[in-house]
Formats: C-alpha cells, structure tokens, sequence
C-alpha cells in the first residue's frame, strides 16, 4: 500500500471504530424496546436536529449535489437545494412539537403505529398498510447504502466490491443492533460534524487547486448559464438551456418528502423535552443550508478545477461527476502521510453519510416487521427479553435481505432513491399533516390517502411521467396533492370521530 492510502486507512478505522464505540456505550442505555426504537425519548436538542439531518441527507450531500452542480450546473442542485432548505425548516415548524406531544399522548413509538392509535384503528389497517410500505422501501434505500460502502472502497484500494459492502454492513449492523436507536442517533450526531468538516477541507482545498477564488469565479464564468438558477450547461453543445418552470417545481418539490420521512420524524417523536424543539429547528435549517450551500459551491468549484487543469473531466456521466470529492480527497493524500490523514477523514465524511442513514433506515424498517406487524397485527405476544431478541433479529434479517439486494456492483440500487423518498412523502406526509392539523379527519381518509398516495408514486413515475412535457413532474408533487384530497374527500364522506378523539386531538393542540 502507498503511504496515501495507510493513511486513509487509518483515519477510516479510527472513525469506524468510534462508532463502534458509541454503539457499545448506548448499548448500556438500551434495556427495553422502548429504548431500541426510540431511545426513550431521551435526546438532548443538539443531538435531535443533528442526527435527523445527517440522517437525511446520505451521500446525497457530499456526491449527489456536488455532482449535479459539476456537471449542469447551479440549477438542478440549487432549486433541490432549496426545496430542501424549505421542506427542512417548515418540517420542524410545524410537524415536530405537535407530532412529540401526540406520540407520547396516544403512547406511540413508531411512525405507523402513532398513525393506528390517533384514529383508533382497532382493525390495524393503518398500522398494516404503514409498516408494508416502510419495508417496500426502506429495504433497497438502505441496500443503496451499503452499496455506496462498497463501491467507495472498491475505488479507492480495488478491494472486492462484495467483501467491502459486507463489512461495511457488519459495521453499521454492529452498532445498530447494540445500541438501538440511542445509537443511531448519537452516531449521527458525530457523523453530521465529520460531514461538515469533510466538506468545508476539500471546499478550501479545492479552492487552491484551481487557483484562487477569483480564479475560480472567472473559469466557469465563461460556461454560458453555469452560474444561471434560469438555465442549465449542456455538455454536449455547450451552451445554457433554458430550466423551465416544471424543472424548478419538480426539483423544488423534494423538500415535500420530509414530512413523510419516518427516520426523520422519529427525531421528533425522541426528544426528551419539546419545548427544546425550537432549538432543535434553528440548529437543524443552519445546518442543511450551510451545508447544502457548501456542497452546490463544491460542484462550482471542481468544475473551475478541470478548466484550469487540476482536476480530471469528468462530464462524461453523472456517475462520475458524483466521484469529484474522492478524487479530491485522493489528491489531498498524495501530499503527505499528514494529509493522508486529511485525506482519510474526507473519506469518513462519505462514508458518515451513507452511514448515518443506513443505521436510521435499518431501525425504521425493523420496527415496522418486529413490532407492527409480528406484534401488533399477528398478536404474537413476547416478553421483553423475546421483544429485544425479536426487534435486533429483524434488523439483522433486514440487512441481510440489502446486501442481497446491492450484490451486484452495476446494479441501479441507487436509482431507487429519489423513489423511495417520493413513496414516503406521498404515503406518510399528508396523513401526518392531516392527523396533526384536522380533527375532522378519520381513519378511512388516513386509509385512502396512504394508498392513494403510494399508488400514485407507481402510477406517475411509470406510466405517466414518461409521457414528458407537463407530465414530466417528479412523483412526489402529484402523489402527495392526490393522497391530501382523497384524506379529505374520503373523511368528510364517511362517520366523524368519535368524542374521545376529538378531545385528545383539543389537548395535543393546546400543550
């Protein structure tokens, strides 16, 4: 091995290590299932705002936006930049104080279960539809994750693909299923500042390489609508297309999935003290704009790089485009066993944001097999002991089944994940908006619009959506619009709730 990679190597073990580590400590905090799923409601504000944005963002933020920006520019990445900013910020507004407080209320601890005991579904139809639509897409989410281990070693020391993304899942299983969601989240906390620090050092470093910022200003300023929110660079004639109306509110659009994402809001629901939740907000919308405004910036920068000679071309796939901060961490390495230090802790950066969703991923999606569908819809009665066994046995099974999945390194695992985020804000977002805000509302609309929202993702993004035109809309948009009319059609035709429902509903409001 060359002194780059030892020390690449050696930064990577030190942090994967650490996690390790945290997964072992919260493992002593850990004694029931209460504490497994949602730490028992123990989190501090800090570590709530910054573990449910690590745990959003994946390796979407230091590859995706990056990338998008380096390849067409501003535009495609700052209009899901904002969107995302927006969606953050609203979420916590008005979804996570009043989503706490009724959780707790109805004695709730997961997502699909709070959704059964807000409408008293005494049949379980809710529960059941919610946690078969958490595994529906939860399991290749986290298999996306666990194939961007892979390929990131894969790349980086031409190790086996398999070999790496096996171990890399051992890890992110090892401190899951010690420490539950105490762990997770706590991890996420320390992975979100690892991501930060990530890409404020190739950010600066990238900087130099390409010569200066004035320099860098200057080189893409010559590529027609580069730095244009209005248009987007065309590699192939090199000009700036126009962005039209319908680009901007599909990509604006994904800031809509948070209110539906169930490894975000069971942040809201672990808090230990919700009227600490206004700082969780102000540390939480900081956080994702700084760091998505960073990461756009990166796309910019690297792009200036390949102009001016430093860094490869890489236009000629997105895949490739999303390598720019390896390759940057790469070149960091090359200076010196220090800055293959450097070099390394870039690396970990990567692989805390794949990691810090996978782990929140594997804990939703263990809860929905272990306790709302073994549990609660097959009445399968455990003791606390069993209950434990049963919920770190199904996360094993989970991840098991996405290794499986990710196998095969060409596969398009990563595809699938700006579907599974358009599936759970379609299915979960309306519904939890219409239960916090609507007393009218009752369990058959919750029923309509949690299929109505899923099929819909189905609907638009095959049959639809290829239509193009007017048509091409990201799925989210239409599927969340039709899940909230059905909620409301479906409620206003059927039987209102009952007394006790409505007055529960009066309380939540006025704590």
């Amino acid at each position: 091995m060359t002194t780059a990679q030892i020390g690449i190597v050696v930064s990577i073990a030190v942090y994967l290590f650490c996690m390790l580590l945290v997964g072992f400590i919260a493992s002593k905090s850990t004694n029931d299932v209460g504490d497994f799923y949602l730490g028992g409601r123990k989190l501090g504000p800090f570590v709530t705002a910054m573990s449910a944005e690590a745990s959003d963002m994946s390796s979407y933020l230091l590859m995706g936006v990056p990338g998008a920006a380096y390849l067409c520019g501003i535009a495609d990445a700052g209009w899901t930049a904002l969107g995302l900013a927006v969606g953050t910020y609203l979420n916590w507004l008005f979804t996570a104080k009043r989503l706490r407080n009724y959780t707790e209320k109805v004695q709730a601890i997961t997502l699909p279960e709070y959704i059964k005991n807000r409408f008293r579904d005494e049949k379980k139809v809710t529960l059941l539809i919610g946690a078969i639509f958490i595994i529906i897409f939860f399991v290749p989410y986290t298999a996306s994750g666990f194939s961007a281990c892979g390929k990131l070693f894969e790349s980086l020391f031409g190790v086996n693909y398999q070999l790496a993304m096996i171990i890399s899942a051992i890890i992110i299983v090892g401190y899951t299923t010690t420490g539950g969601f105490l762990a997770a989240s706590k991890t996420d906390f320390i992975q979100s500042i690892i991501m930060t620090i990530a890409l404020i050092v190739v950010v600066v470093y990238g900087i130099k390489l390409a010569g200066g910022m004035d320099m860098v200003v200057s080189q893409v300023k010559g590529l027609d609508g580069f730095l244009d929110m209005s248009k987007t660079y065309n590699n192939a004639t090199q000009t700036g297309d126009p962005y039209g109306i319908f680009n901007k509110i599909t990509m604006f659009c994904w800031g809509l999935g948070y209110f539906g994402m169930p490894h975000i809001l069971l942040r809201f629901m672990a808090i230990k003290n919700p009227q600490e939740l206004k700082v969780s907000r102000r540390v939480a919308s900081v956080w994702v704009v700084i760091s998505l405004g960073i990461a756009v910036f990166l796309g910019v920068i690297a792009r200036a790089m390949t102009i001016y000679g430093s860094l490869d071309d890489l236009t000629d796939s997105a895949s490739n485009a999303e390598r720019l901060i390896i390759h940057i961490a790469n070149s960091i390495a090359d200076n010196g066993f220090v800055f293959a230090l450097i070099g390394g802790l870039i690396i970990a950066g990567i692989l805390a944001s794949t990691m810090s969703t996978a782990d929140s991923q594997l804990i939703a999606a263990s809860s929905a097999v272990s306790e709302n569908i073994v549990q609660d819809v097959f009445k399968v009665k455990l003791s606390e002991t069993a209950a434990m066994i049963t919920a770190r046995s199904t996360l094993v099974v989970v991840a098991v089944i996405a290794i499986f999945i990710a196998w095969n390194p060409n596969s398009s695992v990563f595809n699938i994940v700006s579907f599974a985020w358009a599936g759970f804000g379609a299915v979960f977002g309306p519904v939890i908006i219409m239960s916090l805000y609507w007393k009218r509302c009752n369990k058959y609309g919750a029923v309509a619009g949690m299929i109505t929202g899923g099929a819909m993702v189905f609907i638009w993004k095959f049959a639809v959506r290829p239509l193009g035109g007017a048509f091409d809309l990201y799925e989210l948009a239409p599927a969340f619009l039709v899940s909230i009319i059905f909620i409301v059609i479906v409620s206003l035709l059927t039987k209102a709730p009952e007394e006790e429902i409505i007055k529960e509903f009066e309380e939540v409001k006025n704590m």
